[in-house]
């Protein structure tokens, strides 16, 4: 059966048929990626109607029922936050810098607000409550905290996560912000243009545009392969050797060297030299700026940009596996993809975007405190601490206590959480703390690492109970495949007064399967 709609009307239905709103773009990305065939000609794209309607029901109208049957009937549904884009859970200086590990502000706002439902059948905080977030990451906690006229503290023993979140939730001088990007994008510029990356990777871009055109054009390229009318291994192998010689050819005429010397740090390692040298550009342009807040957000914004320019494949950004310093077949775009030869685009791309989210952050901020104490959870003196930051706001503390926590610990064995960002550390000489680290990727997932991590996550509770109000409440967001917080709670002296299985629809991680990570809801014995 046919019936062909343009983009415009497909969006239209599609919003209709699944009861949300379903963009143009949305309906553009399954015709690029190949889910639904591409009709029409002379400039105009239609879709079938029935194509559309077969997609969304392999895959969305199963997908709740498939994951209850994986995962059990007490999977609460609502905190999957379906019915959200992903502009929505990143929503403004929530994507200032990746992270590895953090939950959505909604996760967050659904147990800090005051709404009930058929889950979530009471209130646990107020405007003016002070909240703790033991292993604050990235600070989302402290975010939402500011949105809903809550104060908040956050405790991370990594350096660079402490930056990334006081820089979050801290007062900016926006003309002064301006200003010094514009100082610094311009100078980039003036020196892109003394060396010859920018005419190389033109002359580079025009070829490959060309060979992918011919070879590979979207979205035929990718239902062809999904039909097997295409071998793919065998075909992208040859085609890759093919454009490497155009490549290579490109190198030799403009005489680049794209290998640094050296490879005794993760910066040598994994950025190609013209790469290497602009960052090295804009590191010293950095420390001539005089305002500290902004020094800070210039900082994320040069990490930000230095992640995306790492030598390596697109479909590896999150996994690194070995450099790329020449063109590959790229199975996520499925063409021929090249490493990048200069910062400049994302450097521009990251500075713009920063500085709108922290406008928009700006507009829902409320008259609040919040910070991160960079320290270990398991010791540290918060109060004490906070003295030293910020005097008014120990004073509060003293006062009125903490409300509560909000938090999510490591996943035992999951993640390292300094090495993810290895390129910072080595570019700002930020102390590493790796060794205090609880339940890191390294000590993987046996018997002892998981003692370990029991014995970590109760000295961080029972440190954090002495700042508590008597009548606490604790929100404890982890995946506890080894049942492992059954014992924490007895240990700290409390006990597991409900808990919540989310399913986590959208990971990082490559694997897709069914996923769920359980909210702890701990009280004083």
């Amino acid at each position: 059966m046919t019936e062909l709609l343009s983009i415009k009307e497909a969006s239209k239905w599609a919003s209709e048929h699944l009861k949300k709103n379903v963009t143009t773009s949305n309906i553009s990305y399954l015709i690029q990626y190949g889910k639904v065939k591409k009709y029409g000609n002379n400039g105009t794209t239609a879709v079938n109607k029935y194509e559309l309607i077969s997609y969304y029901k392999s895959y969305n109208g199963q997908r709740e029922t498939n994951w209850r049957e994986k995962l059990g009937n007490d999977l609460n549904w609502a905190l999957s936050f379906d019915n959200l884009k992903e502009k929505d859970t990143t929503k403004h200086i929530n994507r200032l810098h990746p992270y590895k590990g953090k939950f959505i502000p909604q996760l967050v706002e659904y147990f800090l607000d005051n709404h009930t439902d058929n889950f979530k059948k009471e209130v646990y905080f107020q405007k003016g409550d002070i909240i703790l977030d033991s292993f604050s990451g990235s600070g989302t906690t402290m975010v939402q905290a500011n949105e809903l006229g809550m104060h908040a503290i956050g405790v991370d023993i990594s350096a660079f996560n402490s930056l990334i979140a006081n820089v979050k939730v801290g007062k900016v001088d926006f003309q002064d912000l301006n200003s010094e990007l514009k100082r610094i994008t311009n100078v980039l510029k003036e020196f892109i243009s003394q060396n010859k990356n920018a005419q190389f990777e033109s002359e580079l871009l025009d070829k490959l545009n060309v060979f992918n055109k011919k070879y590979f054009p979207s979205p035929e390229f990718k239902i062809k392969v999904r039909k097997k009318e295409i071998t793919e291994k065998e075909y992208t192998t040859k085609k890759e050797s093919e454009f490497l010689q155009t490549f290579e050819k490109l190198i030799k005429k403009y005489d680049l060297k794209l290998k640094q010397k050296n490879e005794n740090n993760f910066l040598e390692k994994w950025y190609l030299e013209p790469i290497k040298n602009e960052i090295d550009f804009i590191f010293e342009q950095l420390k001539k700026i005089k305002n500290p807040t902004t020094k800070k957000i210039v900082t994320i914004i040069l990490s930000r940009t230095i992640r995306s320019c790492r030598a390596t494949t697109h479909a590896d950004l999150a996994t690194l596996k070995e450099p790329v310093i020449t063109t590959y077949y790229c199975g996520k775009h499925g063409k021929i993809c090249k490493p990048l030869f200069s910062i400049f685009s994302w450097w521009v791309r990251y500075s713009e975007d920063t500085v709108e989210r922290l406008q928009e952050f700006e507009k829902l901020r409320t008259n609040t405190y919040q910070i991160c104490l960079q320290g270990d959870a398991r010791n540290i003196d918060i109060l004490s601490t906070l003295e030293n930051k910020n005097p008014e706001f120990a004073k509060l503390v003293k006062k009125q206590r903490i409300k509560g926590i909000f938090s999510s610990p490591p996943y035992v064995g999951l993640i390292d959480y300094h090495e993810q960002h290895a390129y910072a550390y080595d570019l700002f000489g930020f102390k590493r703390n790796d060794e205090l680290e609880i339940g890191p990727l390294c000590n993987g997932q046996g018997r002892e690492a998981r003692k370990s991590y029991i014995e970590g996550i109760v000295k961080v509770l029972n440190n954090s109970k002495q700042y508590l109000q008597d009548d606490y409440d604790i929100f404890l967001v982890a995946n506890d495949k080894y049942n492992m917080y059954p014992t924490i709670a007895e240990k700290s002296g409390m006990k597991i007064v409900n808990q919540y299985m989310r399913p986590v629809l959208n990971r990082t991680e490559k694997n897709k399967s069914a996923y769920a990570e359980i909210i702890f809801h701990l009280k004083e014995k």
